[in-house]
């Protein structure tokens, strides 16, 4: 049985064009792809997506953190003490609420975030570099539309639109 997605296909009455399922494939070979190219970095991915949001959102408290990357309160608080305790991020007491805390990340955390990203991308480029030409052509052209869709589904999460499953009629 392949794993390779095949063309549209119909899961529980909702019709598939592999694309979501192209994504998720495409992330999971990215983040395998980078782990074996940076084999010293041990940070989790979680931790690294919360020093990159962090890197967009300095100041950021625990729960804004929590809203954006869609965690939970008390995982993101575990993570960012973790974090802490490595001297990636530093927390203060916010200034209009000093019983708030904010977040920000260090000169060390955002190295880290740095090294991730360009990990990231060495991985992609060399595996585009074994692409035939017109499809390296065609995945250039698509990367306009995948930061729109990117914004769409954020601007979705962000009004709190209910994203389940779409309803077959």
């Amino acid at each position: 049985m392949s794993l390779e997605a095949s063309g549209p296909s119909t899961r529980g009455g909702v019709r598939s064009d592999g694309l979501a399922e192209g994504i998720a494939r495409l992330r999971r070979a990215l983040r395998r792809g980078a782990r074996v190219a940076a084999p010293d970095n041990e940070l989790a991915v979680a931790q690294l997506e919360l020093l990159a949001a962090l890197a967009e959102h300095p100041g950021a408290r625990p729960g804004q953190l929590a809203q954006l990357l869609h965690m939970r309160p008390n995982t993101v608080t575990t993570i960012a003490n973790a974090l802490r305790e490595l001297g990636l991020i530093s927390r203060v007491q916010a200034q209009a609420d000093r019983r708030a805390v904010e977040l920000t990340i260090t000169e060390t955390g955002q190295q880290a975030v740095l090294e991730w990203q360009a990990t990231n991308a060495a991985v992609l480029h060399l595996a585009l570099s074994t692409l035939p030409a017109d499809q390296r052509r065609a995945l250039m052209a698509a990367v306009p539309a995948l930061h729109f869709l990117a914004r769409a589904v954020d601007r979705m999460a962000d009004s709190g639109r209910d994203m389940g499953e779409p309803k077959v009629r």
